[in-house]
């Protein structure tokens, strides 16, 4: 059966637009790629109530990135729905300690010092993954036909899950805020191109950013090879 997927969008606090996070039906239950920040709990949970996912049917708890936006609710999910939280380990800190700079190499100065202000990680959203995900893992054992890959750029523990069907969850790698393209926030431009580069290889048909409506890939092939010099 091919996997349903539902886009849960989740306004983000300051009318900053708002992040996605994807529950996916399963065959024996579900997985969601990232949690939306905490300050939309609520609507996450009544998304999650009307799709049928509930405590006991959660299989995994996939999160692309550490930032404050996309692991808000992680924490909290993971001890009501008694599920399992896993992440790529170079962000791992970053959760562990509620600091989204960890590990980063750039950062401008006065966001770094209002951050914690603005986008505060409340010790109870803390936590440590129960799983690190690496290149290549295989996700089939929680039912979902899919595999992990690494895809640094916008933080070094970034990652995409690519199903059999080919769809992408990318993360904040690609964004579709005008039209698709690169992610507007990276920490480290190389990283990302190499991580697009990557994916030349493979067989992706359907986008789900972290940020905008899904799009096609070859439509951000398309605008991607325009932009280049």
């Amino acid at each position: 059966m091919p996997h349903r997927i539902k886009t849960i969008g989740l306004s983000l606090p300051f009318r900053l637009g708002s992040v996605n996070c994807y529950l996916i039906e399963t065959d024996d239950g579900f997985v969601l790629i990232d949690t939306g920040g905490s300050n939309k709990r609520a609507d996450l949970l009544r998304e999650l109530k009307g799709a049928g996912c509930k405590p006991g049917n959660l299989n995994l708890i996939v999160l692309t990135h550490g930032d404050f936006d996309h692991i808000g609710n992680c924490a909290f999910l993971r001890e009501k729905f008694g599920t399992r939280a896993a992440m790529h380990i170079d962000d791992g800190g970053m959760v562990e300690r509620g600091d989204m700079f960890y590990n980063r190499e750039s950062g401008n100065a006065l966001l770094r010092r209002m951050a914690p202000i603005l986008f505060r990680f409340a010790k109870s959203d803390r936590f440590k993954p129960d799983q690190y995900l690496e290149e290549g893992d295989d996700l089939s054992g929680y039912g979902l036909d899919a595999r992990v890959l690494h895809l640094a750029g916008h933080s070094k523990g970034s990652i995409g899950i690519l199903t059999a069907g080919g769809d992408l969850f990318c993360g904040d790698l690609l964004e579709n805020r005008d039209k698709p393209g690169l992610g507007s926030i990276m920490d480290d431009l190389a990283a990302a191109m190499a991580s697009v580069e990557k994916l030349r290889g493979s067989d992706i048909h359907t986008v789900y950013p972290g940020h905008g409506s899904s799009f096609a890939w070859e439509l951000f092939m398309r605008n991607h090879q325009e932009s280049d010099p």
